[in-house]
């Protein structure tokens, strides 16, 4: 079924507020979207799905980074600003996701549950079957996810000392049913997860959506179709953007790669080949090393997004799984320096930027980097001008001067300007304007996953599983992974420091901050660090900047509790309210 002006007023309707589970579905008097509608309309029954797929977080840009040593933000509302400044508990958690995600898990739920009793074709019974197929896979692989990010932000330790999960629910509960649902051990909610996903790929058995030509290119398990064009009207190229096969094998890495973290296991080798194999899985489909997108790392840019063509099947190469184009200038109008009308908001740490290597690649503190601290943006990283706006920076044409008499794009200078002495580059199109007199939009969309992403996930478990060039089964080490990452990067070969790293731990050290680069403000150092163990109180700083004078200076304290903060809690209301819930321990 295609996307339609129905469906909008179908979400509309069924995107209710989920306020607890109990009333999740009652209707208000007058409420003409009952559920009854779902059983006569198969249009209303799939806007089950639809409101899944709208709740996925990843439909936008969190910006958690705020709450990490990358960003701070000079709005004083702001959430995440409000979490790493002390405020974070489980009253106040602006990085849950545990309503959003049991309410989509309940949608599925109910949608799974209808799936046999409506009728999605009443004139062909081969139709009728192939969309029950593709509804059903992308049901059980959407709540696959939705566990996981259920997971991610509340899995921790019980206050017995217990390594806990979530509450599993795995069929609908009516209104008057029982919600009191215990957690589950975390070693059952990651096999809840991949049943799920394995369940969806019984359906899915086709990697990508897309036309076929023939009967003979038909998948594993539809075989017994007769009509090309049925085919292609329920998995072909118009559902592009639906989770697909291929794309719940990538989550199944990144599931792995969580189950196999240090915040959750005890260095479990085994855990981690689970994870690199996962992933490789994928990866191989693409030809490995060699299928790694040469312009991966500026994804955002106009002219890629301008060029994509669904019509004619192009994409772009490192996009494993996206939402569809919308034109907008709402990202620009939060991240551009206020000089081009934007409002600043989001500013990188210094933090961040002595993250990025120098040209030859090799850290700025190691002596062979011939770091210059008088030209500290001089022969750098070339991903450091990419995703950073730092002082003298260009932008749309216009010097973006953050130093001491630069105007309102100077640091501190108006409520707008930058805290640290950074913007942001990564993420906006120079092409877009917010002249109030000239306003222009341009076409944007969000990334749900993007190989990069699965390449790092390769890297770091394999260095775990097998050592910096340890291949396992496969064709390439962790160690080839960053080599080619930092390649399309711009570092200078041959990578002379990449070939002095040896060990297992110098090796992990490089690849949290290849990840920590390339997935900056995607929303991924917030768990990462906490997944990582890793100190979760480093100081946010910035730069003072008085001609040639460079002076780093503390912005924001980062106010953690590094002995029970590595996990989140559950919502404390739930906790109150349902006494079978353990809530992590120190919440």
């Amino acid at each position: 079924m295609k996307h339609n002006k129905a469906y909008i007023f179908i979400i509309l309707i069924l995107s209710i507020p989920f306020i607890s589970c109990e009333n999740i579905f009652e209707a208000e008097d007058e409420n003409l979207g009952t559920m009854d509608r779902i059983y006569q309309n198969p249009a209303f029954a799939e806007g089950l799905l639809m409101t899944a797929y709208i709740k996925l977080p990843t439909n936008g840009l969190s910006f958690n980074d705020l709450a990490t040593d990358d960003a701070v933000s000079n709005d004083e509302s702001n959430g995440y600003r409000r979490m790493a400044t002390g405020q974070w508990s489980a009253q106040y958690n602006p990085a849950s996701l545990w309503d959003s995600s049991i309410s989509a898990i309940f949608y599925l739920n109910k949608f799974i549950s209808v799936i046999d009793t409506v009728t999605w074709k009443w004139t062909d019974s081969e139709l009728n079957r192939l969309y029950k197929v593709r509804l059903r896979g992308e049901a059980y692989a959407l709540r696959g996810l939705f566990e996981y990010y259920l997971l991610v932000t509340t899995g921790g330790i019980g206050g017995g000392g217990e390594l806990l999960g979530i509450p599993l629910y795995n069929n609908f509960i009516e209104s008057d049913g029982n919600f009191n649902i215990p957690r589950a051990s975390f070693r059952e909610s990651v096999d809840q997860i991949y049943a799920d996903f394995d369940k969806a790929l019984e359906y899915l058995t086709m990697d990508d959506y897309g036309d076929i030509s023939s009967l003979s290119e038909l998948p594993e398990g539809l075989e017994d179709i007769k009509s090309v064009a049925n085919y292609n009207l329920v998995f072909g190229k118009d559902i592009v953007h639906r989770i697909s096969g291929k794309i719940i094998k990538a989550l199944k890495a990144r599931v792995a790669l969580l189950e196999a973290s240090p915040a959750f296991s005890a260095g479990d080798i085994v855990l981690w080949e689970k994870a690199a194999n996962y992933a490789a899985e994928v990866l191989d489909k693409i030809g490995g090393i060699s299928g790694l997108d040469p312009n991966g790392h500026r994804f955002y840019n106009g002219s890629f997004i301008d060029a994509i063509d669904m019509s004619k099947g192009k994409d772009q190469k490192e996009v494993l799984w996206r939402n569809a184009k919308y034109s907008s200038l709402s990202l620009e109008t939060r991240l551009f320096p206020p000089s081009l009308y934007g409002q600043g908001d989001v500013n990188p740490t210094q933090n961040l930027v002595d993250a990025f290597p120098m040209a030859n690649g090799f850290p700025i503190t190691d002596p062979e980097s011939l770091f210059d601290q008088e030209k500290p943006y001089v022969n750098r990283d070339p991903r450091l001008s990419l995703y950073i706006l730092h002082n003298n920076s260009v932008l749309k044409g216009e010097n973006i001067q953050t130093g001491a008499g630069g105007g309102i794009n100077a640091k501190d200078s108006i409520s707008q300007s930058t805290r640290t002495g950074y913007y942001i580059r990564k993420l906006l199109r120079e092409d877009v304007n917010l002249d109030p007199v000239a306003r222009i939009s341009k076409d944007h969309y969000s990334i749900h996953m993007r190989y990069t992403e699965l390449f790092l996930i390769y890297a770091e478990a394999a260095n775990e599983a097998w050592g910096p060039e340890g291949v396992g089964a496969h064709s390439y080490s962790s160690k080839d992974v960053i080599r080619a990452i930092r390649k399309r990067a711009g570092i200078t070969q041959p990578d002379l420091f990449l070939a002095s790293v040896s060990t297992k731990e110098e090796m992990r050290e490089l690849i949290r901050n290849e990840r920590r680069i390339e997935l900056c403000f995607e929303g991924f150092r917030f768990w990462d660090l906490r997944r990582w163990k890793e100190d979760l109180t480093e100081s946010a700083k910035g730069i003072n900047i008085s001609d040639s004078n460079y002076t780093i200076v503390q912005v924001e304290d980062r106010k953690y509790d590094n002995s029970f903060m590595i996990y989140g809690p559950l919502p404390y209301n739930d906790i109150l309210k349902y006494n079978s819930l353990i809530q992590n321990k120190g919440w």
